[in-house]
């Protein structure tokens, strides 16, 4: 926490609370759509941002398994396909982010035949998503959402004048439990850990 603090963007979760996947994709699909226009730009501008504006880079990824691994998975998950869904709402501006994924092939098991405790080893595809975006210095509350998993999250962060920040979502999946209590992509998202400028996780 100290760490945070000391950097130059503070955050905390916001303790999103989603009971059930009914409540998370209904919150989802109000995130999705914009209630202003005015409160970020995208860009690819390198370096820090112009007098009176900050830059927030926003990282996060997801390893999905293939299309049609599961047979009774719906026709209309994006699991593996083309074109994997990333909502992001900052303070009322929505982005929806179609992200096309590449496959992924991590080891099983070590040389002893060890079954890996990597969360992301197996084979399946991999979506990463980041985004550079400019806006007025202050604090900005985020909302980060996963249409495709019914998941949702969030923080608010405090970006700094002519400062680049990032916030990074990275994955935590739920675990397979036969025979071996490990997690796995395969079982899907739990949750994401979120970290800024590279700090240790805020809770």
């Amino acid at each position: 926490m100290r760490n945070a603090m000391n950097s130059s963007i503070a955050a905390m979760l916001l303790g999103i609370v989603l009971v059930g996947c009914g409540a998370a994709a209904k919150m989802i699909t109000v995130k999705s759509q914009s209630e202003r226009t005015d409160v970020f730009r995208e860009v690819a501008d390198a370096g820090a941002p112009p007098q009176g504006f900050a830059d927030l880079v926003v990282k996060a990824e997801i390893k999905t398994h293939r299309e049609g691994y599961y047979i009774a998975e719906s026709k209309e998950s994006p699991h593996g396909k083309p074109g994997y869904p990333f909502v992001l709402n900052v303070d009322g501006q929505a982005a929806v982010w179609k992200v096309d994924g590449q496959k992924d092939v991590k080891p099983a098991s070590d040389e002893k035949g060890k079954t890996s405790k990597d969360p992301e080893a197996g084979t399946g595809i991999k979506y990463v998503l980041e985004k550079k975006l400019r806006l007025r210095p202050g604090p900005h509350r985020i909302f980060f959402g996963l249409p495709g998993d019914k998941y949702a999250t969030g923080a608010v962060v405090n970006a700094k004048e002519g400062e680049v920040h990032t916030l990074e979502f990275k994955p935590v999946y739920r675990y397979k439990t036969r025979p071996t209590r490990i997690p796995t992509f395969k079982q899907g998202i739990s949750r994401y850990a979120i970290f800024l400028n590279g700090n240790t996780e805020m809770r």
